[in-house]
């Protein structure tokens, strides 16, 4: 079983793939879109779960996902045509990094992906060539809540605390509108959804050949999850706009 088909097995209970109950989903999109008929790009989509909501939602708003899983936007579209939306989903599959457009968009998303930039700065400077003057950027990621141990660092990355992460994006030419910071419960619900889905789905296929190895999986993420970076770790959803620049 390869890292994809693993990863799509996990979140079978919890499409966002990332520490965000559906009420700040909805929240955060409330505030995101900048006005009905908004074109958005969702960097990172996976199954597209933030654009079909903000689909759903705005009759007249147009989107795009972009992402490398042939598997997860298969998914996407078969969502988007259940959900009546297929005629404003634009599916692309292609690197994030490289992906190029013949227009700008009114939103920008990328939560929970900024890996496939190396990182939250790059993945904003990413988001700027992509965005529309007055547009907006919804982005999340992780920091660290107190001092991590070696091992946290080692499984999640050299990440920053809250402030330092709020002040580098600042820094960066960003002003956030609107944020919101995944409450413990956020937090351990996913993690619970995330190792409880692989592993009911490895006991109820025995006789198939990835079972083992998907029960292996859970076990060993829900240790690294435990022992390792629950205490420590947090996550961030910013809504950010552009920060004028001052005349000299």
């Amino acid at each position: 079983m390869n890292r994809e088909q693993m990863s799509r097995l996990a979140h079978a209970d919890h499409p966002i793939a990332a520490p965000l109950d559906d009420d700040a989903v909805q929240r955060l999109l409330d505030r995101a879109v900048p006005r009905a008929d908004a074109r958005v790009l969702d960097l990172g989509c996976g199954g597209g779960e933030w654009v079909l909501r903000a689909l759903g939602a705005h009759p007249r708003l147009r989107a795009e996902g972009v992402d490398v899983s042939a598997r997860a936007l298969a998914h996407a579209r078969e969502r988007a045509n259940a959900l009546g939306v297929e005629e404003r989903l634009l599916l692309h599959r292609t690197d994030a990094a490289e992906f190029s457009a013949p227009h700008l968009f009114d939103l920008v998303i990328c939560v929970g992906a900024t890996h496939a930039f190396g990182g939250l700065l790059a993945t904003l400077d990413a988001a700027r060539k992509h965005l529309a003057p007055g547009g907006r950027v919804l982005v999340g990621d992780g920091f660290w809540e107190r001092e991590p141990t070696p091992e946290a660092v080692e499984m999640l990355g050299d990440l920053a605390d809250l402030p330092t992460t709020v002040e580098q994006v600042v820094n960066d030419g960003w002003t956030p509108v609107h944020g919101h910071i995944s409450t413990r419960h956020e937090l351990d619900a996913y993690e619970w959804a995330w190792t409880g889905s692989l592993s009911t789905w490895a006991l109820d296929h025995p006789g198939d050949p990835g079972s083992a190895q998907a029960l292996e999986a859970a076990a060993v993420h829900r240790a690294g999850w435990l022992r390792g970076y629950r205490d420590a770790f947090g996550f961030v959803t910013l809504v950010l706009r552009q920060t004028p620049t001052t005349p000299r």
